[in-house]
């Protein structure tokens, strides 16, 4: 069942990812940045449901499926991988190491702080792989900010909607809370 929930998520990652083109087309700074990028959540929600194993490898998984949607070199693919894949992780990571707990799902303050740390983390990560491998020439602040506003955006929006879908099935008898070991 595993197996299949891991295949589930990546194939849904580079769907949200052509979807959120199509509906905020409008929001589009360029192909790897947006002002609203759904899949921002999606890489955190993956660590959040199967933990930081399993997750992170959902999160690989889907972005090696969204490859091939790019015009870009294998070793910048593969980067862009690697990035989104480790900022939700360092984020989940330094959560747990500076308030010494785990993330609580149905608090929107750990949901928000997450999601905070996750943005920057996640821009900042890519920006200087993309330094690194020269594709482009100095760190853009502006471009950095841009990324940070989008995947802020996209992860706070999915972030509410799964809060919001958690208290709707708590309130028709599903417990969260504590109902078993959290994955995060």
């Amino acid at each position: 069942m595993l197996f299949l929930l891991i295949l589930a998520l990546a194939a849904l990652y580079p769907a949200v990812h052509i979807l959120n083109g199509w509906l905020f087309d409008f929001a589009t700074i360029n192909h790897h940045i947006s002002l609203i990028y759904l899949p921002a959540f999606l890489r955190l929600f993956n660590l959040l449901v199967l933990g930081p194993i399993y997750g992170t490898l959902t999160t690989v998984l889907g972005g090696l499926l969204l490859m091939g949607k790019f015009d870009e070199s294998l070793d910048l693919a593969l980067f862009n991988v690697a990035c989104s894949s480790t900022g939700p992780l360092l984020s989940l990571l330094g959560f747990r190491l500076y308030f010494k707990r785990r993330i609580a799902l149905t608090s929107l303050s750990d949901l928000t702080a997450l999601t905070l740390t996750y943005c920057v983390c996640n821009s900042v990560i890519h920006h200087l792989a993309w330094q690194t491998l020269g594709a482009t020439p100095q760190f853009d602040v502006k471009e950095a900010a841009w990324m940070f506003i989008g995947d802020f955006n996209g992860a706070l929006l999915g972030a509410y909607l799964m809060k919001a879908m958690i208290d709707v099935m708590e309130k028709r008898g599903f417990n969260f809370s504590d109902s078993s070991k959290p994955k995060n």
